[in-house]
């Protein structure tokens, strides 16, 4: 005869068993992963040159980081191609945490709608963290005859494609940047791609080019040392560092903020419990007073967020410089 009640104690065992076998399963996989991100060697690409913003931040962490990590912390400039060459290094990488990319937006959110064609999916990066945000600001050569932004753009039309900017590269936020300036006033300049900041400030400070719209950590130094002079700030609010200086918001320009951050990023399929780890690292070093300062003095300002709040963040950020892209038809020279 038919027992319900006996014939369903096996196949309810087996439930049980199976879901303990779940968990112990998931335990086992993020014990795996947790070990994995234990503490070893890590790499730091930066795929720009040394000297700008991009570069300085991650060798500050690097210093604090070398305890956590005993086989040492290393920072490494790979540049060129508007950072794709050192995106695609890291993309390729092996997805223990080991390698990690510290990169402006170029890689990460913007070079995909530039390039026709790229060795990496940037829609793959594993979002770790944003190191910091630095706003833009519209910085000119000491002999340029404007002092404000009105005169700035008076200048600009009264001398259509003469005056020339500055850029990190093809496709940097400096050079978008440009862009969206000229969209909103509906001036012409003519375009001076560097490979990275420093040798277009060296350029900015000898008169040879006339403007840069380079992110304040790198210009602030040369403003304060009388090189070069600073005009505006693209973001919403003034800058602690430069409170004299009055935002583009400010000067009539309601739509012109732009800033740039720094982000670190992981190579595809990274577990999200080695992601986890190396997040609490960077966060813990971003959170340590002396770092906290050097970063301030560079003109940037400490983030730390989540993972998930850097995902949401990029996916943001990269709808915001396609449509600048599209709009002011931005082309890789």
């Amino acid at each position: 005869m038919f027992q319900p009640g006996i014939a369903r104690r096996p196949f309810t065992g087996l439930l049980v068993a199976a879901a303990l076998g779940t968990v112990a399963l998931a335990a086992s996989s993020s014990a795996h992963a947790q070990a994995a991100a234990a503490p070893g060697s890590l790499r730091f690409v930066v795929p720009f040159p040394a000297g700008g913003t991009a570069d300085v931040l991650p060798r500050i962490l690097s210093e604090k980081l070398r305890d956590r990590f005993p086989g040492g912390v290393v920072v490494e400039n790979r540049a060129g191609a508007g950072g794709n060459i050192g995106a695609e290094t890291v993309f390729r990488s092996a997805p223990d945490g080991s390698v990690l990319m510290a990169s402006p937006p170029g890689p990460i959110a913007i070079n995909h709608n530039l390039y026709p064609k790229l060795g990496f999916d940037p829609t793959k990066w594993v979002p770790v963290t944003v190191m910091a945000s630095v706003p833009n600001v519209l910085a000119v050569r000491t002999g340029l005859p404007v002092n404000t932004v009105q005169e700035f753009v008076a200048y600009v039309k009264a001398n259509a494609g003469k005056v020339s900017y500055a850029s990190q590269g093809s496709g940097s936020t400096s050079h978008l940047t440009a862009n969206m300036f000229m969209s909103l006033v509906g001036g012409e300049m003519l375009h001076v791609p560097y490979k990275g900041t420093a040798p277009a400030l060296v350029d900015l400070m000898g008169g040879q080019v006339d403007v840069f719209f380079d992110n304040l950590g790198s210009a602030l130094a040369q403003h304060r040392a009388g090189k070069i002079r600073i005009l505006a700030v693209a973001d919403e609010q003034r800058a602690a560092a430069l409170p004299g200086v009055p935002t583009f918001v400010e000067s009539g320009l309601k739509d012109m903020v732009a800033v740039t951050w720094f982000a670190v990023v992981a190579p595809p399929d990274t577990p999200a419990a080695i992601v986890q780890v190396r997040h609490a690292a960077l966060a813990e070093a971003l959170a340590q007073p002396d770092v906290r300062q050097k970063f301030l003095d560079q003109g940037a300002e400490p983030r730390g967020w989540s993972p998930e709040q850097t995902g949401q963040f990029i996916r943001a950020e990269t709808a915001k410089w396609q449509r600048v892209i599209r709009t002011a038809n931005v082309k890789v020279d």
